[in-house]
């Protein structure tokens, strides 16, 4: 059935049916283990591999590298389908999305030659940039130091995500000279170590945790200097949304199906069965509403970021710069609507069934605590403010931003 006749809104591509029909497949049967997964802690290293040899996890990747050289709103809306089927998946890539997005915007011809081929070939890379602890907000506590004719790579890192099913590793550290570079080293290099002690609540199956840096060797070719895309704020946050949306699809024909099979009813209820109970309907259409509206706005906010993506080439720097603050806007102005929309509609799910919507074997819990947890990844209190600095003061949104300690004033 296509998304137009589930009442999820056009497609956003004349071509987007035929290119969703490759994976709806695949989407059905990472759904099927989802729960099973969600209670046993199985991590989805098999699923990651069905990604990657599906060419989902290459959709960017041009063509000609062996990719699908999709649009932005085109990926949006498959990691929605895909976030729907299991929203730790979507998670497990983010880092390796925003990574691609990075190669296809390098004005480095040598790195995208070096790269594009891989990930083409459906090679994955996690991020490794965050860390924990008393860390500056302008530095990083992972370095490199040269040794010989080679250079060592020390440091710990958390959050992350996903880096546990990549084969390669994204790392931001501090050179020598203070500044900020990266290296990009394999993930089963000497002295390369992930754990998997992430124990947040939520999304527990994305390996968001720590990542061990010693005495790992590099060549000097290895270390770059290059910035992030200057739309990379917006991408990585409207992933998160896109998961949001997928977390209300699934949620929503969960509780659909269990309000049709459900035989038991209350005396004070409206109907002999809760199939034809109008109160309760009432709470099913509110949930897939709100599911229903945060896919639209998600679909709305990516339409911006290809133009972000696009504005690149035309060569106005003014016009590039615009056009990314409104990117940017756009993801912001679109993250409280849908992170409340999902959460509201994680709790009044339980209001729709009785009691037994509480047993662990439902995990009907996940969606709360998996939407509860994107939405604490980065801080929504402050997007509002910038949102209203702009409609007030014409105040463009920051550029990328670090977490850490700030420096004494």
């Amino acid at each position: 059935m296509s998304q137009f006749e589930s009442a999820w809104g056009s497609a956003p591509s004349a071509n987007y049916e035929y290119l969703a029909e490759r994976f709806r497949p695949l989407f059905a049967r990472i759904r099927e283990g989802a729960i099973e997964r969600e209670l046993q802690h199985q991590l989805p290293f098999e699923q990651i591999e069905w990604l990657k040899k599906s060419g989902f996890t290459a959709l960017r990747v041009p063509q000609q590298y062996g990719g699908s050289g999709i649009t932005l709103p085109e990926l949006f809306n498959l990691l929605t389908e895909l976030g729907e089927a299991d929203s730790n998946l979507v998670q497990s890539i983010r880092g390796h999305l925003g990574f691609v997005e990075n190669v296809l915007n390098s004005e480095d011809s040598q790195r995208r030659e070096k790269w594009l081929p891989l990930l083409g070939r459906g090679e994955i890379v996690g991020p490794a940039w965050s860390e924990a602890g008393d860390t500056k907000q302008q530095a990083f506590s992972t370095r490199i130091q040269p040794t010989g004719n080679q250079w060592r790579l020390d440091g710990k890192k958390f959050y992350t995500t996903g880096s546990l099913y990549s084969d390669w590793i994204d790392v931001g550290l501090t050179d020598e000279k203070g500044e900020t570079v990266a290296v990009t080293v394999s993930r089963t290099a000497p002295g390369v170590s992930v754990i998997d002690d992430w124990n947040g609540f939520g999304q527990t199956l994305t390996a968001s945790g720590t990542a061990i840096f010693d005495n790992v060797l590099l060549g000097e070719n290895e270390i770059y200097t290059e910035n992030k895309f200057r739309y990379a704020p917006a991408f990585y946050q409207l992933i998160h949304l896109a998961t949001l949306a997928g977390i209300g699809r699934a949620q929503s024909g969960e509780l659909a199906s269990l309000v049709a099979a459900r035989k038991r009813t209350y005396s004070i209820g409206n109907g002999p069965r809760v199939a034809q109970d109008p109160q309760i309907l009432q709470v099913v259409g509110r949930v897939r509403g709100a599911a229903y509206a945060s896919g639209a706005i998600v679909q709305k906010s990516a339409e911006a970021l290809q133009l972000a993506f696009n504005a690149r080439l035309q060569g106005d720097e003014q016009q590039e710069t615009q056009v990314n603050a409104i990117a940017e806007l756009e993801v912001s102005q679109s993250l409280n609507v849908v992170t409340d929309l999902i959460l509201n509609a994680t709790t009044i799910v339980f209001d729709a069934l009785g009691a037994s919507a509480t047993l662990r074997p439902l995990a009907l819990d996940r969606f709360w605590r998996n939407a509860r947890t994107l939405s604490s990844h980065n801080p929504r209190i402050y997007k509002d403010r910038i949102v209203g600095d702009f409609a007030v003061n014409g105040t463009l949104p920051p550029p990328q931003w670090r977490i850490g300690v700030a420096d004494k004033g």
